[in-house]
């Protein structure tokens, strides 16, 4: 997306360093934050020379790397720490089932009835309207998750304590939509990709997702473990 706007940030640095995060997190997460200052290091050595050649816009192109590297990589494996929790495959299934049923909400309500826009310039199609439908969904559907899990399956969450996660992630993850929002604003293009046709891009599927991994981790570590 960056490269749309003449930024050159390097391909290989933040997909393989995303790919190299992600195996550490994986299969040896006692590196990890070894893993990552190395890649940064690298990064800078890498911007340093591009610089010497002739790039006078390396530094910026060094944050995102870095950028690219810290969101998709050690943000984006809170999703492989999320499933490696004990009984991670149903915690799965619960915050980003919540999270889906949520932007589902959001999506039929605000294309429908929404009229007062939450951020004109950053994503015009998204309002109010929508956006607490998507939060009223989540929250329902958190106490539901809860009781069917509770009752059916390993988890031992109360309703009450269900429905106050689906109300967090459906506050908060909707950050997670507007901030990839602001990448493609800033790259002045529609799309992330054309990986799924009419879905806006791969990222635009993780975008929330992120987040919610992010959340739901903390959530699981802090209350239930």
């Amino acid at each position: 997306m960056f490269r749309v706007v003449k930024f050159q940030p390097s391909i290989i640095l933040t997909v393989g360093g995303t790919l190299v995060v992600l195996a550490v997190r994986a299969f040896l997460p006692q590196f990890a934050e070894l893993a990552l200052s190395g890649l940064i290091l690298l990064a800078m050595t890498y911007h340093l020379f591009a610089y010497e050649r002739g790039r006078n816009e390396a530094a910026l192109d060094l944050v995102i790397t870095l950028g690219g590297v810290i969101y998709l990589g050690w943000i984006g494996a809170y999703m492989i720490d999320l499933r490696a929790l004990p009984n991670g495959g149903w915690w799965v299934m619960f915050i980003f089932a919540v999270v889906w049923l949520a932007d589902s909400g959001a999506y039929s309500i605000g294309a429908r009835y929404g009229k007062h826009k939450m951020f004109p310039r950053l994503s015009p199609k998204k309002s109010w309207e929508g956006y607490w439908a998507g939060v009223f969904m989540g929250t329902v559907y958190g106490g539901f998750f809860a009781f069917v899990y509770t009752k059916f399956g390993p988890l031992h969450v109360e309703i009450w304590q269900g429905v106050l996660i689906g109300f967090v992630l459906s506050t908060i993850t909707t950050l997670g939509d507007l901030s990839e929002s602001l990448f493609k604003r800033e790259a002045v293009i529609k799309d992330s990709g054309n990986l799924f046709p009419g879905h806006g891009g791969a990222f635009d599927r993780i975008d929330s997702l992120i987040w919610a991994a992010v959340i739901g981790v903390y959530i699981v570590r802090f209350f239930f473990l």
